[in-house]
């Protein structure tokens, strides 16, 4: 029998938190080795583990995955959320693509300066109320069903909710102009295995602090 999954990144969000989301949606358990020095990640390197010399990368079925969209879609097929058709796997690729562009500008916000973090944190309401949720919630309308995709939840649902939660960390009412994002909101949340994912103690990763930006400077040598 296959061990769990295992997880090379730093103990925080990054690039690794969907591909965390994305397994606790599908009820997989998962361990994590954490990088806290310049010298574990070389090593990775050295091991020719990273093929690309970089992270995250995720140790599964015998494979040592890299590539945040490659190891997503690996899951997302495993696990029955990544469509039933062409067509589907298509939409549902677009569709978290959108989400991925606007969590990236989340994700540089703590790298920031303070002048320019206010700056980023208008850019990023600005971004998500006029470009991104518009069209999701235009998209949640016209197809008139509890999912972006077909008729149960793929890596675009998973993909969103975690990029409307991670707005409205900045922004608490971002949502208050899309009654459907609202309500899918709490739709998606109450999912089983993503509300379990949501309480405290689980392995989601908090809100970037000035430690965790230290530790990604240090191992990263930024």
């Amino acid at each position: 029998m296959a061990g769990k999954p295992k997880l090379y990144y730093l103990n925080g969000r990054g690039r690794m938190e969907s591909i965390r989301w994305l397994l606790a949606a599908a009820g997989v358990e998962f361990v994590e080795d954490f990088l806290t020095t310049r010298e574990q990640y070389e090593k990775l390197i050295c091991d020719g583990d990273l093929l690309f010399q970089q992270v995250p990368m995720v140790e599964i079925d015998g494979m040592k995955l890299v590539q945040t969209r490659a190891i997503l879609n690996y899951i997302a097929e495993k696990y029955n959320l990544h469509g039933k058709t062409p067509k589907e796997k298509a939409l549902i690729d677009m569709y978290a693509e959108g989400a991925a562009d606007l969590m990236q500008l989340i994700m540089m916000y703590p790298f920031l300066q303070p002048p320019q973090q206010e700056k980023q944190l208008d850019l990023i309401l600005q971004r998500a109320t006029i470009r991104y949720f518009p069209v999701y919630e235009k998209i949640l309308k016209d197809h008139g069903r509890d999912f972006l995709v077909g008729d149960q939840l793929s890596l675009a649902d998973v993909q969103l909710l975690e990029a409307i939660l991670m707005v409205k960390e900045k922004h608490a009412d971002s949502l208050s102009n899309f009654p459907f994002l609202q309500d899918y909101e709490v739709r998606i949340s109450n999912i089983p295995t993503i509300a379990k994912f949501l309480q405290p103690g689980s392995q989601r990763k908090p809100i970037p602090d000035e430690n965790y930006v230290k530790i990604v400077k240090r191992v990263f040598q930024l």
